[in-house]
């Protein structure tokens, strides 16, 4: 009967007799170490029940895995409906501008002014740098302002923008959503508010050409993807089409590509575009001269590489980093310890094969910017104070 038995805290059948409680036989286990004098005499029962449990506990562990994953899809899939709803209501609501100019002239050389990390959306208020819309807009008209004096001295009359990826700020994680000015829907119509007037500005001027690849902040999900489907489900790819689909009827041209890498040839020279995020990990000037051959082993022969992603400015001979728009804040001040300033890029390619690369310093700017509606960020606390002006209407001085 003792070789039946079973210790009730950890199933063992290893029982021995160890004294009497109550006038009961009681058993010492020698695995757990515990005394009973309840042992389990049904063994068989025993291992029916724990099979029994085992199968109970798989299927709830299905159900709950199967419960969560539709729960996950249903969030993103309602989100994205509501998101779909808000923008297409202020794109209904407000009338974005798209006259647009062709030119004529010299073709030696051609102008790409690039935007990458803009971060639009996002909030800053530390003490040495302030970032919201309205500094955006600023900072975006000034740095227009000058690559067009870098483009007049070199007599160009085409211009490529370069969008390379971080165009609108993460919000997955807690202090990014503390320090976001708006909602995803308003704050993408912001940003391709912020964008047209970019190209308009522009094209006062010159033909404008766009390309664009998508970065990191800007994806819709989790994960990071690098096939088109999953790479274009991306905020920086909607702002980019939004665009698009502004500019459709009009002079400027749109360069199709993949979302990811794309390679422009600029006056002769083969321009390659991406983020930074993936391929340029580890040493820059090792993982440049790889993707280089990487495309050399597909027939293109790429002259310049022009990436963004850490927010450091860098202008080299056969490469060029973009800092970003936004510069320092709170994750790159406390608690990574590093100063950041804003700045961009931009870039004259000559038809004989020169080129020049300009840093734009963007931290300190003072000048009116382009107009937004101040009223489509009044969403988080921090910004919405800036809706509201105070008037006096009585004063009263003793």
């Amino acid at each position: 009967m003792q070789d039946r038995l079973a210790c009730p805290h950890c199933f063992s059948i290893q029982l021995r007799k160890s004294g009497w409680e109550h006038g009961k036989q009681r058993y010492k286990c020698k695995r757990c170490n515990r005394k009973t004098s309840c042992p389990i005499e049904d063994i068989e029962l025993l291992k029916e029940n724990v099979k029994y449990k085992k199968q109970k506990q798989k299927a709830q562990d299905i159900t709950r895995v199967e419960r969560k994953s539709f729960r996950e899809f249903a969030r993103v899939e309602n989100a994205v409906e509501e998101y779909s709803k808000e923008l297409k209501k202020l794109f209904e609501n407000y009338k974005l501008h798209k006259l647009t100019r062709k030119h004529t002239g010299s073709k030696k050389a051609v102008g790409v002014i690039q935007f990458s990390d803009l971060h639009f959306n996002e909030l800053v208020n530390l003490k040495t740098n302030k970032y919201d819309f309205e500094v955006a807009a600023k900072r975006c008209q000034y740095f227009v302002s000058k690559a067009k004096k870098y483009f007049e001295i070199a007599q160009i009359k085409n211009v490529v923008i370069a969008l390379t990826g971080d165009l609108l700020n993460s919000d997955r994680r807690l202090d990014e959503l503390l320090n976001q000015a708006t909602n995803r829907a308003k704050a993408t119509f912001l940003s391709v508010d912020i964008m047209q007037q970019v190209i308009l500005d522009l094209n006062k001027n010159y033909n404008v050409s766009i390309a664009g690849v998508v970065g990191n902040e800007g994806r819709a999900n989790k994960e990071l993807g690098w096939s088109n489907i999953v790479a274009t489900d991306n905020y920086d790819y909607t702002i980019y089409n939004c665009l698009r689909f502004l500019f459709k009827d009009s002079h400027v041209k749109f360069i199709d590509g993949d979302p990811s890498e794309i390679v422009v040839n600029v006056a002769g020279q083969n321009l390659l575009m991406l983020h930074g995020h993936g391929s340029l990990k580890g040493g820059i000037e090792k993982a440049v001269n790889q993707i280089i051959g990487r495309y050399a082993g597909q027939g293109i022969e790429v002259h310049y590489v022009i990436f963004g992603h850490v927010h450091s400015a860098r202008v080299g001979d056969n490469y060029s980093r973009s800092s970003s728009m936004v510069g320092a804040n709170d994750y790159s001040d406390k608690a990574l310890n590093l100063s950041g300033r804003a700045s961009q890029n931009c870039y004259i390619f000559y038809n004989d094969g020169n080129r020049d690369g300009i840093k734009i310093d963007l931290q300190n700017v003072n000048n009116k910017g382009y107009k937004i509606d101040k009223s489509l960020e009044a969403y988080n606390a921090k910004s919405a104070k800036k809706t509201k002006s105070t008037e006096t209407i009585f004063k009263v001085v003793v």
